[in-house]
């Protein structure tokens, strides 16, 4: 079973999740909440798989609560994905930076919303390749200095390439094509790579990649 926290301050918007994951044989909802601050003492009590968090809120804001929650160890397995209405808006890059797993938009449609909760309890990234592809393009533009502190030096090679090619928004799969290796290695690469660099995920690990100057944005 799947135990979802939801947070957002809008009723209307926790109730048609809700109601489209009371619907699942899977999907447990254990408490909805209205605020950040609500919903980390919600995500303290409930200990969810996944908590879907609205940015813009009173109190506490979705991005600081994500932060509090990816710094507490005994939250360490909640999983947080960020609801926006805007999709790639200024706030998104931040709420990866803070540990989300990734992000929804609220009109998503229904089919994918469920499989996103899905992916996100695995603890998978919600970032698809055209999402990457996106958010490289529209926000990382300043990568700092390679090397500059950034633990590089403890990835092999092959990690290296494999953490690169994600970057550029390649999938698993694509990954293993391109390094002529099987899917299970390439993400076999890219689960040392997160926990060398103390990446939660796949979608911190992609920020990461450009922020430390392992990869160099293209101007596409």
């Amino acid at each position: 079973m799947i135990r979802v926290l939801l947070v957002d301050d809008q009723p209307l918007i926790r109730s048609g999740f809700r109601a489209l994951l009371d619907l699942e044989d899977d999907i447990e909802v254990v408490a909805e909440a209205a605020d950040g601050s609500e919903g980390l003492e919600l995500a303290k009590e409930h200990l969810p798989d996944v908590a879907l968090i609205d940015i813009q809120m009173p109190v506490i804001d979705g991005i600081e609560a994500t932060r509090r929650i990816a710094a507490d160890p005994a939250l360490a397995a909640v999983h947080v994905v960020i609801l926006t209405n805007y999709g790639l808006d200024e706030y998104v890059l931040d709420a990866l930076r803070a540990g989300a797993a990734g992000f929804l938009v609220k009109d998503v449609v229904p089919e994918d919303f469920l499989h996103a909760v899905r992916v996100a309890a695995r603890g998978d990234a919600l970032l698809a390749p055209s999402i990457t592809r996106k958010l490289i393009n529209r926000y990382v533009t300043q990568p700092l200095p390679t090397g500059t502190g950034t633990g590089l030096e403890e990835l092999t090679s092959r990690e290296r390439e494999a953490v690169v090619l994600a970057a550029r928004g390649l999938s698993n799969d694509e990954i293993a094509a391109r390094m002529v290796i099987s899917p299970l290695t390439a993400k076999t690469h890219i689960n040392r790579a997160m926990t060398k660099l103390q990446a939660r995920d796949r979608a911190q690990l992609v920020v990461f990649a450009y922020e430390s100057g392992l990869v160099a944005p293209r101007n596409s």
